[in-house]
C-alpha cells in the first residue's frame, strides 16, 4: 500500500520529465487552431502568477491581486455561455457560474450569492477567470495575423506535449513586447500563456494548467443553485466601466493616437481602439467616480500630475484621467499602450469636443 501511494504521488513529476515530442505544425496553423477553439469544452486546474507590484489598490477592481499575486482556479467549461470557475483560496472559495441568462458569484465564506444579468457591459473590470490559459490566450491571439507569430519549441504541460507560439505585436504604441502561448494541438486550447512587457525581466503574467482534460464536463457541475439559507442578491453593473456605458456622449473619433476604433458591437459610449494586445479604452467618467479615482491616482507612487489630469503606470497598463473636457466631462483612458499614446489621445479628445 505504501509503495502504491508513493507511485501515485511521484507519477505527475515523472511525466513532466519525459522527453517532449517535437511538433512540425506551422505557426499559422497553430494560430488558426487557437482562434477557432473558443467554444471547445474543457476542464482543469490552473495557476496564474502575476509579476507586477501595483501602486494602487482601489478603484481598479481586482487588478492588484490579478497582476501581483498567485491565483488558483478550477474550471469546468461547456461553452461561452455555460461554465464555472472556482477561485481557490486559503480562506475559502469564490465561485463564478455563467448561464445563458445570468452570471452568479458565490462566496462560500460569506454565504452570499450575487446574480447579475447578461450580457455584461461592453467594458468591465478584470476578474480571476480572465487569467485562465484559454481565456487569456484566446483573447490575446484573437486578432493576431499569421505574419505576427512564430513557432516556439514544445513544452510538456499538464502531461501533454504542447507546441509553442510567439506573438510579437506590430504596433509601436504597445507596452507588450511578446506573448508566448503553448497549445494543446488536439483541441487548440492554450495550456500556458506568458505575457512579457518592455523592460520586464520576468513575465507580467504567467498562467498554466497543472491539470487539464479536453473531455466535455458534466452539465450539472456548472449549474448553480443557491444553498438553503444563503443571502441571495440581485445586482446590475456598478463599477466605473458600467457607469460609463450609461453616459450619453457624442460619437467618439474614428481614431485616437493612430489607433483605429475597433468595430465591435455594443460598445455604447465606451471607445475601444486598436486590436489584440494593443488596445486603448476611452470611457467617460461620472463626476463622482472621476473625483474619487483622481484622488486615488494622485496618491499613488509614480503618479504624474499635469494640471487637472493624472496618469499612472501599472506594469504594462497605463491609466490617465483627462482634464475636464466638454461640460466638465472627464475620460478614463487606459490600455496596454505607452504613456505618450494616452497623452496624445487626451489631447485629441480635448480638440474634438
Amino acid at each position: 500500500m505504501v509503495l502504491g501511494v508513493a507511485v501515485l504521488v511521484a507519477t505527475p513529476s515523472v511525466i513532466e520529465r519525459l522527453p517532449v515530442g517535437a511538433s512540425d505544425i506551422a505557426a499559422a496553423d497553430l494560430l488558426a487552431r487557437v482562434q477557432s477553439s473558443t467554444a471547445t469544452p474543457y476542464s482543469g486546474y490552473a495557476q496564474a502568477v502575476g509579476g507586477v507590484v501595483l501602486p494602487v489598490t482601489d478603484g481598479l477592481g481586482g487588478l492588484p491581486d490579478l497582476l501581483g499575486d498567485t491565483t488558483s482556479m478550477r474550471v469546468w467549461y461547456l461553452g461561452p455561455d455555460s461554465w464555472r470557475v472556482d477561485n481557490v483560496r486559503l480562506a475559502g472559495e469564490r465561485d463564478l457560474y455563467r448561464t445563458p441568462t445570468r452570471l452568479w458569484r458565490w462566496d462560500y465564506e460569506q454565504n452570499t450569492a450575487v446574480s447579475t444579468p447578461v450580457p455584461e457591459p461592453s467594458l468591465r473590470l478584470p476578474r480571476e477567470a480572465d487569467l485562465l490559459p484559454p481565456e487569456l490566450g484566446q483573447r490575446l491571439l484573437s486578432e493576431a495575423t499569421a505574419d505576427e507569430v512564430s513557432r516556439l519549441p514544445a513544452r510538456r504541460i499538464a502531461g501533454r506535449d504542447a507546441p509553442g507560439l510567439r506573438l510579437v505585436p506590430g504596433e509601436p504604441q504597445s507596452t507588450i513586447t511578446e506573448v508566448d502561448v503553448w497549445v494543446d494541438p488536439d483541441t487548440g486550447l492554450p495550456l500556458q500563456v506568458d505575457v512579457l512587457g518592455a523592460g520586464s525581466t520576468r513575465p507580467i503574467v504567467s498562467t498554466t494548467f497543472l491539470d487539464f482534460s479536453g473531455a466535455t464536463p458534466n452539465a450539472d457541475i456548472v449549474r448553480f443553485r443557491p444553498p438553503p439559507g444563503a443571502d441571495v442578491q440581485q445586482q446590475g453593473g456598478t463599477d466605473i466601466a458600467s457607469f460609463a456605458d450609461r453616459i450619453d456622449t457624442a460619437g467618439l473619433p474614428a481614431s485616437l493616437a493612430d489607433l483605429g476604433l475597433n468595430g465591435r458591437d455594443g460598445q455604447g459610449s465606451v471607445g475601444i481602439y486598436g486590436r489584440g494586445v494593443t488596445e486603448l479604452v476611452a470611457a467617460p467618467l461620472p463626476r463622482r467616480a472621476a473625483g474619487s479615482l483622481v484622488d486615488q491616482l494622485r496618491a499613488a507612487p509614480g503618479a504624474v500630475v499635469t494640471g487637472n489630469s493624472v496618469a499612472v503606470s501599472i506594469g504594462p497598463l497605463n491609466v490617465l484621467v483627462t482634464e475636464p473636457i466638454a461640460d466638465g466631462l472627464r475620460y478614463l483612458l487606459s490600455g496596454t499602450v505607452t504613456p505618450q499614446t494616452l497623452a496624445t489621445a487626451a489631447q485629441q479628445l480635448g480638440a474634438d469636443t
